[in-house]
């Protein structure tokens, strides 16, 4: 067997590819031929170091990247008006509940109802204002309640059952509306990104688990080929 015949075994064999000739010769000749001895020795150890060579390290930029970014910053005057919004509805429930403001059709527990409803508004509002998570516990009612009070509303205009001075009083009510929908989006914009497929965990992200995982693949050697 002549050497580079036994050599392009000997490689084929480290690659895990099928030699060339038998392995019975490639032996035969190794046995016999220095040369081809400390050339499988050589290849071996080069193998082996490709394989196994440490990862170089890299210098970790994070701190510095983020230290890069701009702070995002939200904005002021959504919640000083919402804040100036919520004394507003505090002293209209406040009015109500002390008889003044035009209420007389009003009268009994449904009065207390309508005057306790405005007071929690307000209080709601002075909330979100003074912590900006507290909007998004405000707006479902806040929302719900406008929608149902809209309709009545116009109910009332078109038979005549409601003055325009209590219609205006609902103003504040549309002006929270905007305010807290503003402070909202500026949070949800200071909030970590969505959330479909990760777990975040302050400044990690865990991809999330599938819901049918597929069994793991059997790993190969990466430089198999088949002998043509």
């Amino acid at each position: 067997m002549e050497c580079s015949v036994c050599r392009e075994a000997l490689s084929a064999r480290l690659d895990g590819e099928d030699p060339p000739v038998a392995a019975a010769g490639v032996e035969r000749h190794l046995a016999a031929c220095d040369e081809c001895r400390a050339w499988q020795a050589r290849a071996v150890a080069l193998s082996r170091e490709l394989r196994v060579r440490a990862v170089p390290s890299t210098p970790d930029l994070t701190d510095s990247v983020l230290r890069a970014l701009p702070a995002p910053t939200a904005r002021r005057w959504p919640r000083v008006l919402l804040g100036a919004v919520a004394a507003v509805q505090v002293a209209l429930g406040a009015l109500q509940l002390l008889g003044a403001g035009g209420h007389e059709a009003m009268a009994g527990h449904l009065f207390h109802e309508s005057s306790a409803w405005n007071l929690a508004l307000g209080a709601g509002f002075g909330g979100a204002a003074w912590r900006a998570r507290a909007s998004a516990g405000v707006l479902p009612v806040l929302s719900a309640f406008l929608a149902v009070l809209t309709v009545v509303s116009v109910q009332d205009v078109l038979t005549g059952g409601v003055s325009a001075g209590r219609l205006v009083s609902h103003l504040p009510l549309v002006a929270a509306l905007v305010l807290l929908l503003v402070i909202r989006h500026d949070h949800r914009d200071r909030e970590p990104g969505p959330r479909q497929g990760l777990r975040h965990d302050e400044n990690t992200a865990i991809t999330d688990v599938p819901d049918d995982p597929q069994p793991p693949r059997e790993l190969g050697p990466t430089a198999y080929r088949e002998a043509g």
